[in-house]
């Protein structure tokens, strides 16, 4: 259902399977249905090139989300681990909290929330915050 692969990257996610557990808690309790998520992990010019490639965005990002399926989850996510390491710094959050943050990010986005407008924006923030802290306990 789950699994997580890097790309031209060291890294190994630490505590995976408590990771693992709270994504599929989200998944449910935001009555979603899972089929799979593929997380991959890389470095910033890795996912520059998919950017560039797939969606024509010349812009360094920290997360993109491939859906393929409007009927369950079915996603390819991929995450810059040099633009977590980076942005961390820049909100001034650990390394894992930013990590956690993007990570569900993504899963929002495959359940049906948007960020395009400062509305959605906020709801995102809302539930990501939500969801950083059942991560906590």
């Amino acid at each position: 259902m789950l699994t997580f692969h890097t790309e031209d990257i060291d890294f190994e996610l630490e505590n995976a399977e408590k990771i693992e557990q709270w994504i599929l808690q989200t998944i449910e309790e935001e009555d979603g249905t899972l089929s799979f998520i593929n997380y991959i992990f890389c470095s910033d010019t890795y996912l520059h090139r998919i950017n560039v490639e797939y969606l024509d965005h010349d812009t360094y990002t920290d997360i993109i989300t491939f859906p393929y399926s409007d009927e369950t989850i079915e996603s390819d996510i991929f995450i810059s681990i040099d633009r977590i390491r980076e942005n961390a710094k820049t909100f001034n959050v650990t390394f894992e909290r930013e990590l956690h943050r993007v990570m569900i990010h993504g899963v929002l986005h495959l359940l049906g929330y948007g960020d395009k407008t400062e509305e959605q924006q906020r709801a995102m923030r809302m539930r990501e915050d939500f969801w950083l802290d059942k991560m906590k306990n």
